[in-house]
């Protein structure tokens, strides 16, 4: 596994007071939520073993992360057939959490009541109905995906990623240097009017204008109109070079459907997203190297798939999930559930003998060394005397992102090592 070199870069002009915000992009309604658990297994963990519980909704048809609970219970097989968790066996629960606050809740009291000494490596947008059951529990929530406000703020949240803030912050800073003007189109929900100001943060940062604010019905069946006008605003209709970032979530495929249908006329103008709003499988499907997101630049967490550090989740995909279409090694739901699994591995066995309790494991994720990840992440210690705790991010310990292009129909690293957004995010007006 590598290491990775750090790009600090350091914000200018005017301060400005930042809140947390790291709003969810879509939903829809469910009333119950499926749980299961790895078959041959047990839950407790006084018996020798360590219960944890992975959720994400997975049958939808909105945003669904089926490969997050797959690829915990492989993880478990694997672990258990090398050892298991420093001499433990590892036990997975899962649950489908249908993008629905109530069933959320539901997966949260299951977790509780089976004794589960952690939530890991899990997704879901209702962290207001979930996190709440699992403080009351005492139960650690490692590794969420980082698409909610409480996640970055929680006393018992362990994000591993800068979520969306960092995303979009970083995205800024790169089309800064590489674009002329910017226009976000974005959901025209409460969560959306954030994600302008992030956007900017790191536009500002470089000496760029604030981007176009451009908002869009979040349940829209095609956005021929939004494309139109967002490109006209970037290029002033004379063919100048300006990049369009929509961040509609799993709208976005529907958006670009659109703006392939406008983007003729507009020869020089670029587009850009972040990571979740994109991926290769879509880029796959929108045509490759001839579809519309051929050399738009792509903001994401981690390195890019290729990278060595992923030769450890691979591994286990090979031999315990071999075929498993709903395992991606490219999906960043699939890659933030294995790191998380990486820091539950390194914190259990920071215990030493001793039965694991939800209450050790917060005291070693608080208190112990920081967790390495094989150059992942940088070094993760979560602590309330963070640098971004005065900006409202009091969890967000991993304020780095990649930059990622697309290169002849596939995603590549744009450019060598990550850039840290903390400046970025520290500069953002989100009141």
């Amino acid at each position: 596994m590598t290491g990775r070199r750090r790009l600090r870069t350091s914000p200018h002009g005017t301060t400005r007071t930042a809140v947390l915000t790291a709003g969810a992009l879509a939903a829809c309604a469910a009333l119950t939520a499926g749980c299961g658990v790895v078959p041959g297994t047990s839950g407790g963990s006084g018996d020798g073993t360590v219960t944890v519980m992975t959720w994400a909704p997975e049958n939808t048809g909105t945003t669904d992360k089926p490969g997050m609970p797959a690829f915990a219970r492989a993880y478990a097989r694997w672990i258990n057939a090398h050892g298991g968790l420093d001499g433990r066996k590892l036990t997975i629960l899962t649950c489908d959490d249908r993008n629905d606050g109530v069933a959320a809740a539901k997966c949260a009291r299951r977790a509780a009541e089976a004794d589960a000494v952690a939530v890991v490596g899990s997704y879901s947008q209702h962290a207001e109905s979930f996190l709440p059951v699992l403080e009351s529990a005492g139960i650690p929530y490692i590794g969420g995906y980082g698409i909610t406000d409480a996640e970055f703020t929680s006393p018992l949240s362990y994000p591993v990623n800068g979520g969306q803030p960092a995303l979009l912050a970083g995205l800024g800073g790169a089309l800064a240097a590489n674009c002329g003007p910017v226009a976000l189109v974005r959901p025209d929900t409460i969560a959306g009017d954030q994600l302008p100001e992030l956007l900017d943060s790191g536009l500002a940062a470089n000496g760029a204008g604030a981007a176009r604010d451009q908002r869009a019905a979040e349940d829209a069946t095609a956005y021929d109109r939004q494309a139109e006008r967002a490109l006209t605003e970037v290029t002033g209709g004379s063919g100048k070079r300006g990049c369009v970032v929509p961040v509609l979530g799993d709208r976005t495929r529907i958006f670009m459907d659109s703006f392939r249908r406008v983007r003729d006329r507009f020869p020089k103008a670029g587009t850009a997203t972040v990571l979740g709003s994109v991926d290769q499988t879509l880029i796959n499907a929108s045509g490759g190297a001839s579809g519309p997101y051929e050399g738009a630049y792509v903001t994401g967490w981690y390195p890019a798939e290729s990278d060595p550090g992923w030769d450890g989740m691979k591994q286990v995909i090979k031999e315990e999930a071999f075929g498993d279409t709903r395992i991606d090694a490219a999906d960043a739901g699939v890659q933030t559930t294995y790191i998380a699994y990486t820091v539950l591995k390194e914190a259990v066995a920071s215990l030493g003998t001793g039965e694991v309790t939800a209450r050790r494991l917060v005291r070693a994720l608080d208190d112990g060394a920081p967790i390495r990840t094989g150059g992942l992440t940088p070094p993760l210690r979560w602590s309330f005397q963070a640098e971004l705790a005065s900006a409202g991010f009091p969890r967000l310990v991993n304020p780095e992102v990649t930059l990622q292009v697309v290169r002849g129909g596939r995603l590549v690293s744009a450019r060598a090592g990550a850039v840290d957004t903390t400046g970025f995010l520290e500069h953002a007006d989100l009141g």
